[in-house]
Parts: C-alpha cells; structure tokens; sequence
C-alpha cells in the first residue's frame, strides 16, 4: 500500500489541516500560559499595598483558575471538540462527583463563610482545640497551619466554622499573661516590683499600656498571681521565652518560692478491696 499515494494515511494528514490545529493550539498554550503569568503578576504587584496577604493569595489563584479554564475551551476549540457534547457530559460527570463529594462541598461553603469573616489571616498565630501555629495557607477546602515544631496541620473548613478557633495574634498589641502561685509568707510588694522591672528590663515589652499586676484569690496553693506585660503580636515567641526565662531567674534569687500543686487523690463511693480505707492527701 502506497502511503503517499491519495489513499494513503500520510497524504490525508499532511492533506488535512490538522497539524495547523495543533500548531495553533500549541502557540494558544504558549501565549496562554505567558498571559495569565503576566496577568497574575500584575495583580499582586498592584493590590500589594491595598488588600491583606491572604486576599492576594485568593485573587492570584482565581485568576490562575479563571485564565487556565479560558484557555482550555480555547484550546479545545482550535482542535474541533465539539464543546456542546463535551460541558454535557462534563456536567453530569460534575453532579455525580458533587453527590459523591457532599464533604467537600459541605467544606467549600465553611470556606465561603471563613474567607467572609476574615477571623484570621495567613501569617496569624491560631489555635484549634489542642493544636497552635501559624496560619500557612487558607483555601476553600482546608486551612494549613505551621505549628512551632514545624509540622503542616491540615484543617477542613467545615471542622472551623464549627470549633472555637483563637486568634492569638490578631490586633496588633496584646497582652502576654503569667499565671502561677505563691506561698502565703511571700512579700507581695516585693514580688510586684520584681515583676514589673522584669517587664522594663525586657526591650519587647511596651511602656504602654503599662503591665498588669493582679492578686486573684487564696487557694490551697498560697496566693494566686496574674502579672501581664503588653508586646507587639510579631514579637509573641521571643517575648514568652525571654520573660519566663527572666521572671524565673528572678523568683530564684529572691528566695520566692512558686508553690506546686498538689494532686488530692481519692476512691471511689464504694470500699477499697484491701480494708476500706480512702486515700486521702498527705
């Protein structure tokens, strides 16, 4: 069989235009790809200074979605797909994909309402249930945190929209909090000053508003004390560890002594098996 010959399946495709389609489909993808590259750059440099990190991120990646999306139809058009046919099939393909993937759209919805909230922002310290770090990427589906001992936490949406989500460095001057107890022959006078000049000494700690020293109650532990320094949110790490290192070198040196909880240990209603006995504290 002569392949060049009228018949032949080299002189139909060479016949054909369909290596112009795909010389033009190729150059389409090209030009595509530069454009919305080109057009995501823009985007970012020119809302830089006027919407937060996380809004960037959303916009840059709609563009990104909308521009390889329109180039796609393009594409297949170039090559003679018959779209009709093809967003048919696509559509009924999408409703038993949805059905399939109820949690997922359940978490693109969460994700609707976070992104409207805006209770944080990439770059925020959170916290969610037992688990604390900063926020690493926010999308519809997921939020991704970075914890301090450098794990990726992944989130679902929709479990946030439902839990109690702290943001811990939200406006910009917070306050850092030192809970513990003392015993009941401490100078309280004393304490307060060591405290404070803690806080003065500490180059983090702001002179407005000026720290918090508090007596909270009497407990079975001595003297309950709340003393509370202001810092910037970017500084929350160095300033926890630099204070509590400090504040514990302090309390040493002037003999302060922070009392340790005890555990009251005891049975049950019913009766020890050896003779009855509670246990009860020492």
């Amino acid at each position: 069989m002569d392949l060049f010959s009228d018949n032949g399946a080299i002189a139909r495709i060479l016949s054909s235009d369909i290596l112009i389609r795909v010389g033009k489909a190729a150059l389409y993808y090209l030009v595509g790809i530069l454009i919305i590259r080109l057009t995501s750059f823009l985007t970012r440099r020119l809302t830089s200074s006027k919407v937060s990190r996380q809004s960037r991120m959303i916009l840059n990646k709609i563009v990104t979605y909308v521009g390889m999306s329109v180039l796609l139809v393009v594409i297949l058009a170039e090559l003679g797909v018959n779209l009709t046919a093809l967003l048919g099939a696509a559509g009924i393909l999408g409703l038993a994909v949805g059905v399939a993937s109820q949690k997922s759209l359940g978490n693109m919805v969460s994700g609707l309402f976070l992104l409207s909230e805006k209770s944080f922002e990439i770059g925020d310290v959170i916290k969610v249930g037992d688990k604390a770090g900063i926020v690493h990427d926010v999308d519809l589906l997921s939020v991704k945190m970075r914890t301090f001992d450098n794990l990726l936490v992944r989130i679902p949406n929709e479990t946030l929209i439902s839990t109690e989500v702290v943001n811990i460095t939200r406006y910009p001057i917070r306050r850092m909090d030192y809970e513990f107890s003392v015993s009941m022959d401490t100078n309280l006078t004393a304490l307060e000053t060591l405290l404070r000049d803690s806080a003065e000494s500490n180059p983090l700690s702001l002179e407005e508003p000026k720290p918090i020293f508090l007596l909270k109650k009497w407990d079975h532990d001595g003297i309950a004390v709340l003393f509370g320094a202001w810092f910037l949110k970017e500084d929350y790490i160095e300033l926890k560890n630099s204070m509590f290192r400090d504040i514990s070198t302090r309390l040493k040196d002037a003999n302060i002594t922070v009392s340790i909880p005890r555990i009251r240990v005891e049975s049950g209603p019913a009766e020890s098996a050896d003779n009855g006995n509670r246990i009860k504290p020492e």
